[in-house]
């Protein structure tokens, strides 16, 4: 589908959101890769986290801060949240269809997976909402069926990363402890379906002595959202305007988080949709 702006148009901020702060991974990835683009962030930290919500409450964050979103004239919206990817991105995408281009963090990845053409076993992590969605496994089994993936819930990574704790020993347990899993035996490739786990992808890559290729939302959705706006001349030209970051509920360790998730200093502004 192609979209037909004015220049107006184009350079309007991206939107992106997350039920916390690990969208802000992505967000770094995308600010690396298009540097002319600015975006308005919403964290809805009020709610997070999402993994352990219901399906019904899930869209309906999602449908108010794509309301946000729309209001403040954002150009596309990246849904930065696998669990809120899982769960909204066929509405938002059917709802925006014609209007702006809807961007979540599993099919880029799935992509990824399918061209590199030698997996024959992968591995998932991340939330129940997200592994109970069975959103991977259907994405997988249309594209490739011949490729074999297990699965497995992991709920204390995300709140465990977001309490500050990685490369040390309690996050050294819990990884073990997931990873090694007997369904992991033999997987030559495995997906980080949480915004939050590039932060301990150097553990997990020792965990498996770099033998497994992993696999997580930041650089691999920044390109795809790249190639779309190339395709549909969607790229800014300049960037205008600073980014701003807002969230739902804010606290001093939500504030001290962000320089871990995005780098450097940026200013968190409440806002309660």
């Amino acid at each position: 589908m192609t979209f037909f702006f004015n220049l107006a148009f184009v350079e309007r901020p991206i939107g992106i959101f997350d039920s916390g702060i690990g969208g802000l991974t992505v967000a770094k990835a995308i600010s690396k890769h298009l540097p002319n683009e600015r975006f308005i962030y919403f964290g809805d930290t009020a709610h997070l986290p999402y993994g352990d919500k219901s399906k019904d409450a899930i869209l309906r964050y999602a449908k108010s801060i794509s309301n946000f979103l729309m209001a403040n004239n954002c150009k596309s919206i990246v849904i930065a949240c696998n669990t809120a990817s899982a769960i909204s991105y066929e509405f938002l995408r059917d709802k925006y269809k014609g209007v702006i281009p809807v961007i979540n963090v599993i099919d880029p990845i799935i992509e990824a997976v399918v061209a590199d053409g030698s997996h024959q076993k992968i591995g998932l992590i991340a939330t129940k909402t997200t592994v109970n969605s069975g959103v991977y496994h259907e994405k997988m089994a249309r594209r490739n069926p011949t490729i074999k993936m297990e699965v497995l819930a992991t709920p204390l990574l995300a709140p465990m990363i977001e309490e500050g704790f990685s490369k040390d020993k309690i996050s050294h347990t819990v990884i073990e402890n997931y990873l090694s899993n007997p369904i992991f035996e033999g997987i030559d490739a495995l997906i980080l379906g949480c915004t939050h786990y590039v932060l301990i992808r150097d553990e997990i890559n020792e965990f498996f002595k770099g033998k497994v290729k992993l696999y997580d939302s930041t650089d691999i959705v920044a390109l795809k959202m790249k190639e779309i706006f190339k395709n549909e001349d969607l790229l800014s030209s300049k960037k205008e305007g600073d980014n701003h970051f807002y969230v739902s509920d804010i606290t001093a360790s939500f504030q001290e988080s962000t320089s871990r998730f995005y780098g450097g200093n940026i200013k968190l502004e409440l806002l309660k949709l």
